[in-house]
Parts: structure tokens; C-alpha cells; sequence
């Protein structure tokens, strides 16, 4: 008669499944670890490596990615030289926070550039960008905000495709939210038009824009969350605008909002037009 084996003990079963759960766990924490380096590495690509130096302005950009899903997004942000000594901003939102919002974004900023190329006023920049993405026949949109800086005269001209307002602070300390006047959405509206502000920045201090992800989420509405940006800047305006960009990227952290979210800082030192 074959002896029977002894039973295993319940401590022996237990360790054996806590292996097999501690095996799929590693595994599914390198997978997602290699999604999240795949779309940081995708993120980077389509992002400036760095803004202009132009005189008279010293600039800065934070770029956070979506806290879901594959945690990139449409957000971006960008700046370069113009025809006639001149420098561009951009920073726009993409709607969705995915691979084809983060395509689509990576075509907005392109297409900006090539107009911005040939054409000087920040406006229609916006409208013939418009018109090309329109042609595309593609269901996503961007708002966007579009500067030109003219080192030379300090003015500064902006226009806005229903894009989040922008704000402002001096090194007086005086702070505020700017909301002009602007047009649709980029790929939207065929024809739109986009009016442009003119201003000449002749006292020292700093413009910061932002998208709705560090501005609006759960915990607190737009218009709070634009409130709370303005007085970050109108502590630190004119300082240093590395500083600036990341005190603001931390209100993201405290609407709840789970879209992708970026800042760019534009701070002058007010000096006299020549």
C-alpha cells in the first residue's frame, strides 16, 4: 500500500497565491511604468526643448501630464522668432487627453509656426490656422493663446481662440485677469475672425497663461481658480519666471482636475521702447 503524502499545510497554499498576486503585480507595475516612459517620451517630443531668449523678456514653461489614462494630453505650449525681429508665445489646449489629442496638438503647434512665418499680425495667424485645420476634417479642436512680442517697441499683441483669459501682475504688486476679446476655438468655425489687443509693456513685471487643467477642476470653479493664479503672480511678479511657472503649476494640484495642464510666463523688464 502506497504511503499517502502528508497534506499541505494552509501556511504553504497562502504563500504560494501571495507569490502569484506578487508576480502580476510587478508585471502590471512594468507595463504601466512603460506606457507612462512611452508617453512622457511622446510628450517630449512634441513640446520645445527651449523658448527664445529675447530681449527684454525672460520666459518660462511647465508642461503636467493627464493623471489618467495614458497621462498625456493636448496641452502645449511653444515660443520662436518671427520675421522682422519679433517673437511668438502660443499655449493651447487640445480637447481629450489621448494619443489623438496629443497628435493633433503636435499639428496645431506646426501649423501655427508655418502661418506665424509669413504672416505678423497675431489674428490672422489664428484665422488662416483656423481655415488649415478645418480642412483636415478631424473631430478635435484647440483653443489657443497667441503673442507677438516686439523687443524693439515692447508691444505686445495678443489674440485668443476661446482660450482660458490671461493674467497679469506688476512688480508694484498690482494683479489681475485679463479677458479679451477673441474668437472660437481653432477648427471650429470656418471664416472666424480674431481680433488682436495691442499693449506696450512699459512697466516691469510678468503675463502668465495657462490652460483650464491648472485653473478649473472639482474643487473650485474657473473664475477661483484665476483668482487664486493672479495672486501668485502679483507676489512674485518680475522675479524669476522658473520660480513663477512652478508656484502656479501647484494650483493644478488643488482643483482635482484630471486633464493634462500647462503655464508659460512671460516676464518683462519694462523698459522704454526704442
Amino acid at each position: 500500500m502506497t504511503p499517502r503524502r502528508p497534506a499541505r499545510p494552509a501556511s504553504a497554499d497562502l504563500l504560494s497565491m501571495l507569490g502569484r498576486l506578487t508576480a502580476q503585480a510587478r508585471e502590471g507595475a512594468e507595463l504601466q511604468q512603460a506606457r507612462v516612459e512611452l508617453a512622457e517620451a511622446l510628450q517630449r517630443e512634441l513640446l520645445p526643448a527651449s523658448l527664445p531668449v529675447a530681449p527684454g523678456l525672460r520666459t518660462a514653461a511647465r508642461y503636467a501630464p493627464a493623471r489618467q489614462g495614458l497621462e498625456i494630453g493636448g496641452d502645449w505650449y511653444d515660443g520662436f522668432e518671427v520675421p522682422g525681429g519679433a517673437f511668438a508665445f502660443s499655449l493651447g489646449d487640445v480637447q481629450g487627453h489621448d494619443v489623438a489629442a496629443t497628435a493633433f496638438m503636435g499639428q496645431v503647434r506646426v501649423c501655427l509656426r508655418a502661418v506665424a512665418a509669413v504672416v505678423l499680425d497675431p489674428g490672422e495667424v489664428l484665422s488662416r490656422a483656423n481655415e488649415v485645420l478645418l480642412s483636415m476634417d478631424s473631430e478635435l479642436f484647440a483653443t489657443c493663446s497667441l503673442l507677438r512680442f516686439d523687443p524693439r517697441t515692447r508691444e505686445l499683441q495678443a489674440a485668443r481662440a476661446g482660450h482660458v483669459p490671461t493674467v497679469w501682475g506688476t512688480v508694484d504688486g498690482r494683479y489681475g485677469v485679463t479677458e479679451d476679446a477673441g474668437g472660437p476655438p481653432l477648427g471650429t468655425v470656418p471664416g472666424a475672425r480674431y481680433p488682436v489687443t495691442r499693449r506696450v509693456l512699459t512697466e516691469a513685471g510678468s503675463i502668465v497663461l495657462v490652460t483650464d487643467g491648472v485653473v478649473e477642476g472639482p474643487s473650485f470653479p474657473i473664475d477661483e481658480g484665476l483668482e487664486h493664479v493672479a495672486r501668485i503672480v502679483g507676489k512674485s511678479a518680475g522675479g524669476d519666471p522658473d520660480e513663477l511657472a512652478a508656484e502656479v503649476m501647484k494650483v493644478a494640484d488643488f482643483t482635482g482636475h484630471a486633464d493634462d495642464a500647462a503655464v508659460l510666463v512671460l516676464s518683462h523688464d519694462g523698459a522704454r521702447p526704442r
